[in-house]
C-alpha cells in the first residue's frame, strides 16, 4: 500500500510529464522553487494544503487528482 506522499510524488511527476513541463516550468507556474518540486517528486517533503492548491491550479487539476 502506497503512502499519501508516494501517491503525490507519482501523480505530480505524471501530470507534469503529461504537459511536457520541467520541474522549473511547474515551479514558475506554481510560484514555488524548483527544488521544492524536486523534493515533492522524491517524496522528501510533506506539503501544506495551500501549496498543493497552488500546484494543482498551475497544473489545471483538482487537488484530489494530485493525491491519486
Amino acid at each position: 500500500m502506497r503512502t499519501v506522499l508516494e501517491a503525490l510524488s507519482m501523480r505530480l511527476k505524471a501530470l507534469r510529464g503529461k504537459r511536457g513541463w520541467t520541474q522549473t516550468d511547474l515551479a514558475k507556474r506554481a510560484r514555488v522553487s524548483a527544488g521544492y518540486i524536486a523534493r515533492l517528486e522524491t517524496g522528501r517533503h510533506d506539503p501544506k494544503l495551500g501549496t498543493l492548491v497552488k500546484i494543482a491550479k498551475a497544473l489545471g487539476c483538482p487537488v484530489g487528482e494530485l493525491l491519486g
